[in-house]
C-alpha cells in the first residue's frame, strides 16, 4: 500500500501543478493517520506558493483519486498530509511481503572471523550473530548470500602459541595433543606466549623466528618436525572448536567460504609487489601506501623482512573473494569499530589497483562488548571466551525455567544471547546483562518467544484461527495498523543493514498486543473470528520476525 500510496502522490503532484517530486511517506504518531507525508513543503519551495494551499488542492484530488483506499485525507500544521486508510485497505495490507530489491544479487558476507590458536571471544561471538542476522535480512530480499569467514592461520599470535606449546611438551608427560584438547587449552597458551614476548627478548627473539618458520613452511619450505606437528595440531583442534560453536548457534557457512591468511598474505604479498612504484613505494626496507594523498594516513604493507602485514592479507583477500566468486554484487565485511581507520586506508590502495573491486566493497563496524561483570581484555590473551557467556546464560535459563524441556531451554538460551545482541544498534557499545537477557519481562527474546507461544496457546484453545474482517473497531485497528508495519520494517532494516529495527518492531508489537487482549475478548466475544484472525497475523509476524534474526520460536514455553 505504501508503494501505491507514494505513485499516486507523485501523480497528483504532476498533473495538478506539472511538478516531479519523489514523495516519502513517513509512519505518524497514530491519532493523525496511517502515512503522512511533506511533499506540499517540498513543493512550495519549487512552485512559490504557500504550502497550505497546495496541500489542501492535493487533499481533494488525492480524496477522489483513493476513494476506496483511504477513509481521510487531512492537512496538518504548515502542509503536512495526513492519510488513514480504509479498513479494507488496511487488512489487504498485512498480506504484503519485504521488497524483494536484491533478486538476483549475490551478496559476500564475511563475519565472525575467529583466529586459531586463540580463543573464540564474545567479540566473535557478537560479530557472527550480527553477521547471520544481516545475511538472513538480505536473503529475506531475493539475495543469495555467501556467508565467509577469514581466520589468521600465520602471524605473531600463531607463534606465540606455538612458542608455549613447544615449552610445555618438552615435559614427557604433557603431548601435543593435550594441549589443544580443551576450548580454554587454546587460548591459554597463546596467552602466556604473548606474556613472554612483552617481557622476556630471548623469547621474543624466538616467537619471531618461529613466526618466520611459519611463513616459509607455506611457501613449501621445511621446517622443524615438531613445530610442524604443533602447528598443524593445534590449527586443527581450533576450526573443530569453531565449529562446535557455530553448530550450537545454527550459524552456517558456505561451504567454500572459509578464507585463511597464508594464502591471502601469499596473494596480496604478490599483489603488492606487482603495483611497486605505482601505488605502493619502499621505505626503510618496507613497502608503505601513502594515505595522505586520499586524506588517510600511512601504513605498512610489507614489513622490512618481507612479510606481508594485515593490510597486505586483506588485499589479497579481497582478490581471493574475486577470484571465486566473480559474479557477486557486494562484499560486505563486518568487524569492530576500532578497525574502521584500517580498512578506510586498506580500500583507497585496492581503489588505486582496482576501482571496481574497491567499489562493492564495503566495511561495516560494530562497537565494543562487555559484560556487567566486567570488560572483556586484548592482546594478554585474557578474554572472555564465546563458550563461557554461552554456558552461563544457558545455566540462567535451566535456574529461572527449570520446568521447560531441554529443546525448550535450549532455543531459550540462544534466543536470550542473539537478541541482546541484535537489539542494540550496530555501531554503538553493547553491555550484556546475563539476568535481563533470559528475563520473561522487558525487552529480551525470551519474552518475544513467550509472546509467540501465548499467541499459539490462544489458537489451540480456541480450536480455530478465525476469518478476515470486514470492518476494524478501535483496538482491531490498532494492531492491524501496527502489524502492517512488518514489510516496510524489514525493507528499512535491510536498507541500512541494521537488524535492531526488526527487535525494536517485534517488542513494540508484542506489547500493542498485550493491550489489546487486555481490553478486548477474544474467545467467546461475538467478534471472536475477526479477532482470532488477528492473533494468528500476529503469532505468524512475531515467528517471521525472530526467524529472520536467527531465532528459533517454539510453540510452547
Amino acid at each position: 500500500m505504501k508503494d501505491e500510496l507514494e505513485k499516486q502522490i507523485a501523480a497528483a503532484c504532476r498533473k495538478s501543478f506539472d511538478a516531479k517530486i519523489e514523495v516519502e511517506l513517513e509512519r505518524p504518531e497514530e491519532q493523525f493517520g496511517d502515512y503522512a507525508t511533506n511533499a506540499a513543503l517540498r513543493l512550495a519551495a519549487q512552485l512559490g506558493k504557500k504550502p497550505r494551499d497546495i496541500a489542501d488542492e492535493l487533499a481533494g484530488k488525492l480524496k477522489e483519486r483513493l476513494a476506496d483506499k483511504i477513509s481521510e485525507v487531512t492537512v496538518a500544521g504548515p502542509g503536512f498530509l495526513n492519510f488513514k486508510l480504509s479498513d479494507k485497505a488496511l487488512l489487504a495490507s498485512l498480506a504484503a511481503k519485504p521488497h524483494q530489491a536484491r533478486t538476483g544479487q549475490q551478496v559476500l558476507a564475511e563475519f565472525g572471523d575467529p583466529n586459531p590458536f586463540k580463543a573464540m571471544h564474545l567479540g566473535h561471538l557478537y560479530t557472527t550473530i550480527v553477521g547471520d542476522a544481516i545475511g538472513r535480512l538480505l536473503e529475506a530480499e531475493g539475495a543469495k548470500v555467501k556467508r565467509l569467514s577469514y581466520h589468521g592461520d600465520v602471524g605473531p599470535h600463531v607463534a606465540k602459541a606455538i612458542w608455549a606449546v613447544a615449552r610445555a611438551v618438552k615435559d614427557p608427560k604433557i603431548t601435543i595433543e593435550s594441549c589443544f584438547e580443551t576450548d580454554t587449552a587454546i587460548g591459554r597458551y597463546y596467552a602466556e606466549g604473548a606474556k613472554a614476548y612483552e617481557q622476556d627478548e630471548a623469547a621474543e627473539k624466538a616467537i619471531d623466528e618461529i613466526n618466520a618458520a611459519i611463513y616459509a613452511y607455506h611457501e613449501g619450505q621445511k621446517i622443524d618436525s615438531t613445530l610442524k606437528q604443533i602447528y598443524e595440531t593445534g590449527k586443527r583442534a581450533s576450526f573443530e572448536y569453531f565449529d562446535k560453536v557455530l553448530t550450537e548457534l545454527g550459524v552456517h557457512y558456505d561451504r567454500n567460504g572459509r578464507y585463511l591468511e597464508s594464502a591471502s598474505g601469499t596473494n596480496g604479498l604478490k599483489f603488492v609487489k606487482q603495483n611497486l612504484g605505482k601505488v605502493f613505494e619502499e621505505s626503510d626496507g618496507a613497502v608503505i601506501y601513502r594515505g595522505e594523498k586520499a586524506g588517510l594516513h600511512t601504513r605498512v604493507f610489507v614489513t622490512s623482512r618481507g612479510l606481508p602485514t594485515y593490510e597486505a592479507k586483506d588485499l589479497g583477500l579481497a582478490e581471493l573473494k574475486n577470484r571465486d566468486f566473480p559474479k557477486a554484487d557486494e562484499s560486505i565485511i563486518i568487524t569492530a569499530y576500532e578497525q574502521s581507520e584500517y580498512f578506510k586506508v586498506m580500500l583507497a590502495a585496492l581503489k588505486e589497483i582496482d576501482a571496481g573491486l574497491a567499489g562493492k566493497t564495503r566495511h561495516l563496524s560494530h562497537g565494543f562488548l562487555s559484560l556487567t561483570t566486567g570488560k572483556m581484555s586484548s592482546r594478554s590473551g585474557d578474554v572472555h571466551a564465546a563458550t563461557d557467556l554461552l554456558k552461563t546464560v544457558r545455566q540462567a535459563v535451566k535456574k529461572q525455567y527449570p520446568d521447560s524441556t531441554d529443546e525448550v531451554q535450549d532455543d531459550t538460551y540462544l534466543a536470550a544471547v542473539k537478541y541482546t545482541f541484535l537489539r542494540n544498534r550496530i555501531g554503538g557499545d553493547v553491555v550484556f546483562d546475563v539476568e535481563e537477557s533470559v528475563a520473561l519481562e522487558g525487552n529480551s527474546g525470551p519474552y518475544l518467544q513467550y509472546a509467540h507461544a501465548r499467541a499459539r496457546s490462544i489458537l489451540r484453545k480456541a480450536e480455530g484461527q478465525g476469518k478476515q474482517p470486514g470492518d476494524l473497531q478501535p483496538g482491531e485497528r490498532s494492531l492491524a495498523r501496527k502489524l502492517s508495519e512488518y514489510s516496510e520494517t524489514v525493507d528499512k532494516a535491510t536498507a541500512e543493514l541494521m537488524p535492531h529495527y526488526v527487535c525494536t518492531y517485534l517488542y513494540e508489537l508484542a506489547q500493542l498486543f498485550n493491550r489489546f487482549y487486555e481490553h478486548n475478548r477474544v474467545i467467546g466475544d461475538k467478534r471472536q473470528d475477526a479477532r482470532l484472525w488477528l492473533v494468528k497475523n500476529y503469532a505468524d509476524t512475531l515467528k517471521n520476525g525472530l526467524e529472520l534474526l536467527g531465532i528459533a520460536v517454539p510453540e510452547q514455553m
